[in-house]
């Protein structure tokens, strides 16, 4: 009874475990590929379009056995049963084609794996191990595939051809409960660059000490794994194998890190993932090169040691390895003169430096070096360079004039002339500093009355005259130039500088006599007399050996106002001056005085005369307004606005009067500043023209009566409304001119046949010019007065002035009597009086 129990407890336990067994693979299934890597093996190069390589192995967990294939390589392609087989013609040409296989999941995601296509007897010795699959005959072709399931198998048994490290995961708790382990390092796996054989290689394998109890299953993840570059290395997820799947490049990527995965089929949880790090090895597979040929500089007095060039060749191998560890030798010197070693490189640094005597341009005026660099430290790999050295010159030879001496002649008083051209030679290396020279003047131009110049090409002095020279003064200049390089001479060299004489001659010219001074001024009351004198200005004859006359004449004299002694340069007045006529700017007068010689081809020189003028009251105050408007009931006052054309000593403060019958009607006062007058009405006047007479004065009494035309409006206040009575008015006045003109016309033509006599019309008188201006004065100038109230524009009326002397009175008086005589307008007719 109790053995059937056990028995019956027994048969339990194997179906619960089996139950177990079965739920854990199913829960455990993972869409994709059987293999990550799948190896198609063939027996021949040349594979025909249509041949079957094998069959791929793909799941995506659910009961789909058709699927949609992808590769990136157009010659391969696999159905939708996981057949791979040959698009195109396709030659194994280095023994294999790898390619990339891809699917999709059910959730549509992509899935890919590696695949390499092997020419087997091209990579004979690797078909040992147990093979899967059947030999098929079509097309009369022996083709050896293998299908997925096998690709485990071989590449377990490619392991006994190649030791590889085995990386062991940390052992798990009870339960396979993830737990890291503190202080658990993984030596880095190293594997070298280009490295020779069938890829994929394997390079190690990682185990996990649950794969005796349970099934493990591992992938690799990480930059080169998964990540691009991707594919470069893949795990086998069954055994655990590290296949690196292509020659590496160190010099594209030093170094991958993965992270290694296990998952134990049925427990549930992964394992902690190990880190995985791969150094590529270098190889010595880069060789130097330099990146320039290089040119430098080599005087041919250069000491022995001195550095000329210094050259770098690069390696891109592994720094600071002996595959980048380079040196530096010189193969070849070309000419090999005057010896073959007149260069030394140091190996390591690559300085080129000059140990050899004999340096000579005009004889080997250019070294050609042929520079190796070789890593290994000079029994590597090699790289070569040239190196272009030029032998310049050096100073050692001194410019020489190819003449001693020169002469030349110049005229006196000309500047910036070209007095002589001077040549040197120079044997050193031409439009070179030890062959350009410079130019300089030793002695004899204390005054620096020269220049001296290098021309254009570097062996010419030019010499210049920096001022005008002087033949009064001095009438021949010796001078000592000398020549040198823009360099110093090369050490060593002793040479002597070269030197010239150059003699200047100085030609006399006829010369304008100067004015001393230039400018000349003088001061001058405005009412200086006519034939005063203002100034005697004179100049002088540079040419002293000539023994030449000089005269004088006015060259400018805006208004006419001067006379000049030509023998003697005495200027003296010729027309009454004005201090406020248009020509005077500041109270100044400006005349140009020339003075000449009697040579046959006179010369002149000019001298400037200022006259400043002096004020006098000579002008009296003027009313700039002739004409007013305004209402005849309480109307506003009119301002007038007063000037003098004197200065400020004769001007302000104006005083104000009415004359005749503009005191009855009229008010006039001048104002606070006594410069404007106000005038206004006194009665109420009817509408109307009228003459209002005011007499101004300024502040020395000198006056003047002026007569304002003020139209007065039937209005009130400051709004001036008048009647229009143009065309009434106009009408009147065309009837009096009319009239007038018929008046005239009789007038005249009775005149005719009378005796031309004196005689006196309305107080006028004829008069002769020719009298003394003493019978002028006993005229009754108020008649003048009466007949030049109707011209206010005429200035001069007759008063008795107080403070003024006989003389502006004579002045003020005469300027009346011009305007009288030349008046023929007013109330009355008049004859006209002419010279």
């Amino acid at each position: 009874m109790g053995t059937a129990w056990l028995a019956v407890f027994g048969t339990l336990v194997i179906t619960s475990e089996i139950s177990a067994l079965e739920r854990a693979n199913r829960t455990t299934c993972v869409p994709g590929f059987e293999s990550k890597l799948l190896i198609f093996r063939v027996s021949r190069e040349h594979l025909r379009p249509g041949m079957r390589l094998g069959r791929v192995d793909f799941t995506d967990c659910t009961d789909h056995t058709i699927f949609l294939f992808s590769t990136d390589d157009s010659r391969f392609g696999v159905k939708a049963d996981g057949v791979l087989v040959v698009n195109k013609e396709v030659v194994l040409h280095k023994g294999l084609e790898n390619f990339f296989i891809h699917s999709w999941d059910s959730h549509g995601q992509r899935i890919t794996v590696p695949v390499s296509v092997v020419h087997s007897e091209h990579h004979h010795g690797h078909n040992n191990g147990h093979e899967c699959g059947k030999h098929h005959h079509e097309d009369h072709t022996n083709i050896q595939h293998r299908s997925t399931n096998v690709d485990s198998a071989n590449h377990t048994e490619s392991a006994t051809y190649q030791q590889v490290p085995v990386l062991q995961f940390p052992k798990s708790g009870r339960g396979l409960r993830r737990r890291k382990r503190a202080g658990w390092v993984i030596p880095p796996l190293n594997v070298p660059e280009n490295q020779r054989g069938i890829y994929p290689l394997k390079v190690a394998q990682i185990r996990s000490n649950e794969d005796k109890t349970w099934r493990v299953f591992y992938s690799l993840t990480g930059p080169g794994a998964d990540l691009p570059p991707a594919g470069r290395f893949i795990m086998d997820k069954q055994t655990g194998n590290l296949y690196v799947t292509q020659p590496l490049d160190r010099e594209e990527t030093a170094m991958y890190t993965f992270e290694a995965h296990a998952v134990a089929e049925g427990a549930g949880q992964d394992m902690d993932p190990m880190e995985i790090i791969v150094n590529v090895i270098d190889q010595n597979d880069n060789k130097p090169y330099f990146t320039t040929e290089y040119k430098a500089d080599v005087a041919e007095a250069t000491a022995i040691g001195t550095e000329v060039v210094r050259v770098e060749a690069k390696d891109d191998d592994e720094p600071d390895n002996l595959n980048s560890d380079l040196r530096y030798r010189i193969l070849n010197q070309d000419p090999p003169l005057p010896t073959d070693h007149m260069f030394e490189i140091n190996p390591i640094t690559g300085t080129i430096r000059v140990t050899g005597k004999g340096l000579d341009r005009e004889k080997y005026p250019q070294y050609t070096l042929t520079v190796q660099a070789a890593d290994m430290a000079g029994e590597g790999r090699t790289g070569q360079t040239k190196v272009i050295l030029t032998v310049t010159d050096s100073n050692d030879n001194a410019p020489v004039f190819t003449q001693k001496s020169y002469s030349s002649t110049v005229d006196e008083n000309k500047k910036n002339v070209v007095v002589v051209k001077m040549i040197a030679t120079d044997e050193d290396e031409p439009q070179t500093p030890a062959w350009n020279t410079k130019f300089k003047i030793v002695s004899g131009d204390s005054d620096g009355l020269f220049t001296l110049k290098t021309g254009t090409n570097k062996q010419e002095g030019i010499l210049s005259t920096a001022k005008e020279l002087d033949f009064e003064r001095v009438s021949k200049h010796t001078l000592l130039v000398s020549v040198e390089n823009e360099i110093p001479f090369a050490c060593g060299v002793s040479v002597v500088t070269s030197t010239a004489t150059v003699v200047v001659n100085v030609k006399d010219v006829n010369e304008a006599a100067v004015f001393d001074p230039k400018e000349k001024l003088v001061v001058k009351p405005e009412d200086l007399a006519v034939d005063e004198v203002i100034v005697q200005y004179s100049a002088s004859d540079p040419d002293t050996a000539r023994k030449q006359k000089v005269v004088y004449k006015i060259m400018n004299d805006p208004a006419g106002w001067l006379n000049v002694d030509k023998d003697t340069g005495l200027i003296k007045v010729r027309r009454l001056m004005d201090r406020e006529a248009p020509f005077i700017t500041n109270n100044r007068y400006i005349a140009t005085i020339g003075a000449y010689d009697d040579d046959a081809v006179p010369a002149t020189g000019t001298g400037t005369l200022i006259i400043q003028l002096e004020d006098v009251n000579d002008n009296v105050p003027v009313i700039k307004q002739h004409e007013i408007k305004m209402c005849n009931k309480d109307p506003a006052p009119q301002l007038l606005s007063v000037t003098d054309k004197d200065g400020p000593e004769f001007g302000p403060p104006y005083s104000v009067s009415l004359q005749d019958m503009s005191k009855t009607h009229w008010t006039a006062r001048m104002n606070d500043s006594r410069t404007g007058i106000i005038l206004n009405l006194a009665t109420e006047l009817h509408s109307g023209y009228y003459s209002v007479i005011l007499r101004v004065a300024d502040k020395h009494g000198l006056e003047q009566d002026s007569i304002i035309k003020a139209e007065v409006c039937d209005c009130r206040g400051e709004d001036v409304m008048c009647t229009q009575r143009v065309p009434i008015i106009r009408g009147i006045l065309g009837g009096i001119l009319l009239l007038v003109l018929v008046l005239i016309v009789l007038f005249v033509s009775l005149r005719k046949g009378e005796q031309k006599e004196p005689t006196s019309k309305d107080n006028i008188f004829y008069y002769n010019r020719d009298q003394s201006r003493e019978d002028d004065q006993d005229y009754d100038l108020s008649v003048l007065h009466h007949g030049l109230d109707n011209r206010p524009e005429v200035v001069g009326l007759s008063r008795q002035l107080t403070g003024t002397d006989r003389q502006s009175w004579q002045k003020y008086r005469d300027s009346n009597l011009k305007a009288a005589d030349n008046d023929c307008s007013g109330e009355r007719e008049y004859q006209c009086l002419s010279e």
